[in-house]
């Protein structure tokens, strides 16, 4: 691959791993999709090795989020429906209040289907910080496996 290439792919790898920690994008498939698409360009043992460490590094950190964050939210007594609202008013947010919706959406949802579901305030505002505590904990693990990735992708292209 030619150097405008990795110059592409690097910006692409960026963008990625920006939409990783903003959860605007699907950061972590940027990133794999990229470095993958640079490894099978690039071809030979350097190119295959970091395409299996992408994929691996990828499909480790997808399983891996939702477990940690499932437990956690498990432990903490928030039932899956509960996301589901929260996960439903994040989009209407999104769409209704530019930038910062589909944060608000997504704590305006849990939080107010926790209180439909047990009538008080402080149990209700429990649930929402597990729920923010666990979507913090999908985005660093994501964020893991993308960084594994662009590491992998770095040395690739150090020794080609």
């Amino acid at each position: 691959m030619g150097a405008a290439g990795e110059v592409l792919v690097g910006v692409v790898v960026l963008v990625g791993l920006f939409g990783v920690v903003v959860q605007v994008l699907p950061g972590g498939l940027l990133v794999a999709g990229a470095v993958v698409v640079w490894g099978v360009v690039t071809g030979g043992a350097a190119g295959w090795t970091v395409v299996t460490v992408a994929v691996l590094a990828t499909v480790l950190a997808g399983v891996g989020k939702y477990l940690l964050a499932g437990r956690h939210l498990q432990r903490k007594g928030v039932p899956g429906s509960t996301l589901v609202w929260g996960g439903l008013l994040g989009v209407v947010g999104f769409f209704v209040i530019p930038v910062v919706g589909l944060v608000v959406g997504f704590v305006v949802g849990t939080y107010a289907a926790e209180w439909v579901r047990l009538r008080a305030h402080d149990p209700a505002w429990k649930a929402t910080v597990a729920a923010l505590q666990a979507t913090g904990v999908t985005i660093l693990v994501e964020l893991a496996g993308a960084l594994v990735c662009t590491g992998a992708w770095v040395v690739g292209l150090a020794v080609t």
